[in-house]
């Protein structure tokens, strides 16, 4: 059986450092929402309703968020987010309001293609050495458009178009109906019966989804943005608070949650090589490949009754994924069922585990782990050195 309480302690520990390390994404300085934010950088919550243009300050708010979840997804977060800001406000500047009027996106397409192509090569001018340097690589592989491509257009049309088109098919979907909405983007986020539900909605949902533009990790990540880091719900319920949608499982979680001991208290090694999340020699350098994303819908065996109790509180009234008390446990839901009760929800969780993975626990052969807030939790680092020495994301 898991010792749940050190996997608890770790838990809590991680989404304490988070609470002490925001990592919202910045973008009060964005030329759309220079009226949004106060002197101190915070988020104006009582004007969210007013109206900004056809829209309410919260339509905007989430269609740039909802377009930066699919750009959120490349080797080097902080070159993605300079990009979308610095496309964005040069856009704006030229009258290309792609959050109010997504069609002028695919309009002016000749200034959108210029400025992503122009503003990447600035980009990787000041971030590649240094992204070399922190990943063991080499500058000339830095590359923002995801999958290696080298193509702009296509990375415009489909990573920067799709989530643009999304708001636009809805407004016209509307009209058709003879129907007007302030927020429509908003209202069919919150049409599901939780968070976690949109979130695969967001992906899957036949006329509105993203498709393959967005991962599961993507869309979680829009999850947390909209419920806990801008806090832009309307509903006020459990199935849309800061435990109804899972932790956005990217190779920071694979890493932390993997070197620290904590899946291995609820598995073994031998059921991860089975489902994939393991692969043996695969990895940079030979070492053995984590691939988080495999852990995902996997079922493990807990056999403490307070903390199925726990769980089938998430699964039912939070998540919204069962409707009656489920068989078996997935793994990656683990983290909620935890966090129950406690005074953190998943976006505490998943900021602490961007800070610590992206400062301590780093991909490579020398990660800062005599500096890292969990060295006193960490199996890794105080009895099972190979699994940092000889695993790699």
């Amino acid at each position: 059986m898991p010792n749940l309480d050190k996997c608890k302690k770790l838990i809590l520990e991680i989404a304490e450092v988070g609470s002490q390390n925001p990592n919202p994404p910045l973008i009060n300085d964005l030329f759309p929402f220079r009226h949004y934010f106060d002197d101190k950088g915070n988020l104006m919550q009582k004007k969210l309703s007013e109206i900004d243009g056809l829209w309410t300050r919260r339509e905007i708010l989430t269609r740039f968020l909802f377009l930066q979840a699919v750009l959120d997804q490349g080797p080097d977060i902080e070159g993605i987010r300079k990009l979308l800001k610095d496309v964005t406000n040069n856009l704006y500047k030229k009258e290309v309001r792609i959050l109010h009027r997504p069609l002028d996106f695919f309009k002016e397409v000749g200034f959108s293609v210029d400025e992503i192509l122009q503003n990447h090569e600035t980009i990787k001018k000041l971030r590649a050495e240094d992204w070399a340097r922190e990943n063991k690589s080499t500058a000339n592989r830095y590359n923002l458009f995801m999958d290696n491509a080298k193509q702009v257009l296509g990375y415009a049309v489909y990573r920067w178009g799709v989530p643009l088109a999304v708001p636009y098919l809805l407004e016209k979907d509307l009209q058709k109906n003879n129907q007007t909405s302030t927020e429509p983007l908003v209202d069919f986020i919150e049409s599901f019966e939780s968070s976690e539900i949109m979130s695969e909605q967001i992906k899957d949902n036949v006329r509105y989804g993203l498709g393959k533009a967005i991962g599961d990790k993507a869309a979680h990540l829009f999850a947390k943005w909209f419920v806990y880091t801008f806090n832009l719900g309307r509903k006020n319920y459990n199935s849309w608070g800061n435990l109804s949608y899972e932790l956005p499982f990217d190779s920071n979680v694979g890493r932390v949650l993997f070197r620290t001991g904590y899946l291995l208290e609820l598995t073994n090694l031998n059921d991860l090589e089975s489902w994939q999340v393991i692969q043996k020699n695969a990895g940079k350098g030979g070492k053995h490949y984590i691939r988080v994303t495999n852990l995902r819908g996997q079922k493990v065996d807990i056999g403490d009754e307070n903390f199925k109790k726990n769980y089938d509180d998430i699964a039912m009234n939070f998540l919204h994924t069962k409707k009656r008390s489920p068989k078996n446990i997935e793994i990656q839901q683990t983290v909620n069922a935890l966090l129950l009760n406690s005074q953190y929800g998943i976006g505490q969780l998943d900021d602490g585990i961007i800070h610590i993975g992206t400062n301590f626990c780093r991909n490579h052969d020398a990660p800062l782990c005599k500096n890292c807030p969990l060295k006193n939790l960490c199996e890794g680092y105080n009895n099972k050195n190979e699994l940092i020495d000889e695993y790699r994301t």
